[in-house]
């Protein structure tokens, strides 16, 4: 028996690769409701990586009336799987959200921080345990530089052993900060050198801010970042890590060439382009059933 809704919705836009999101899916499915995906078609190719959301996101994909891709590259990956919605290419909304606020905070300072400033972040499942050990230790092996100071964003849902966390917290040059507002963490990306993270959403944000990412994945689901030269993929093995830091740290041009700002998942114009599509598939949607009474 189908689920009795009082107020039954026409469309159900689900925006992302989260838990909720495919909850609101399943749901919507059991409802007989049509969904709509913001964020539609990003993969690796890998069910592993990132782990769970790339099961979630073909489920999501796969069920949806309407596929709002933010790349040229995401809307193939849908069409090589045949899904039975239709795809557009609208950019994503997170980059008119980051462009925003990024217009509403104060212009930096004058007074730069002396010395390199990594901007850091870790909170990816399958960087768990060992991943986030390595990663702790290259920021740890890195402070033995003078030069480098570092800021640790800690993240809501965070699984950071309590040694490692203690560990860091003594380590000169590093500081560990509480989840902040997204406002407070544009800014801090802003008015680094450099970024180090495996955040998903910085992928698309580090490019469109122009500042140098390294992302603490094996695999990314948005090589777009990668190929505009804002990003490298380089894991979490120290090693790696410590050498890309130090690569960049004493190659300006290299690092200049990351900092060029792209806009690769968006021109800041998704979220009008996606509402135009949603008006005029729910006023032809409103016409077949005039029709069909």
């Amino acid at each position: 028996m189908l689920p009795t809704l009082r107020t039954r919705p026409d469309l159900i836009i689900v925006q992302g690769d989260t838990s909720s999101a495919l909850g609101a899916t399943l749901a919507a499915i059991r409802a007989g409701v049509p969904i709509a995906h913001v964020e539609a078609g990003l993969r690796t190719h890998d069910w592993t990586q990132p782990w769970p959301e790339e099961e979630y996101r073909r489920r999501i994909d796969a069920e949806s009336a309407l596929l709002f891709a933010p790349t040229d590259l995401a809307a193939r990956n849908l069409h090589d799987e045949n899904v039975r919605g239709a795809v557009h290419v609208t950019g994503n909304s997170g980059i008119d959200a980051l462009l925003h606020v990024e217009r509403t905070l104060p212009p930096p300072s004058l007074r730069k921080s002396p010395g390199f400033n990594l901007l850091g972040t870790c909170h990816r499942r399958e960087n768990w345990g060992v991943g986030f050990a390595s990663v702790a230790r290259a920021l740890m092996e890195l402070t033995n530089d003078p030069q480098i100071s570092i800021d640790l964003i800690l993240h809501p849902n965070s699984n950071l052993p309590d040694d490692l966390l203690t560990r860091l917290e003594r380590t000169p040059r590093i500081g560990l900060h509480p989840p902040c507002s997204h406002a407070e963490l544009v800014r801090r990306m802003r008015d680094c050198d450099l970024l180090l993270s495996d955040s998903g959403g910085m992928q698309e944000e580090a490019p469109a801010l122009g500042v140098p990412m390294l992302v603490l994945r094996e695999k990314t689901e948005r090589p777009e970042g990668v190929a505009s030269g804002n990003m490298r993929l380089v894991g979490c093995r120290t090693t790696d890590i410590v050498a890309a830091v130090r690569e960049l740290l004493t190659d300006p041009v290299a690092l200049a060439s990351m900092a060029r700002r792209a806009l690769p998942y968006g021109d800041g114009f998704a979220a009008p382009r996606i509402a135009a599509i949603v008006e005029g598939w729910l006023a032809q949607s409103a016409r077949a059933q005039l029709r069909a009474v």
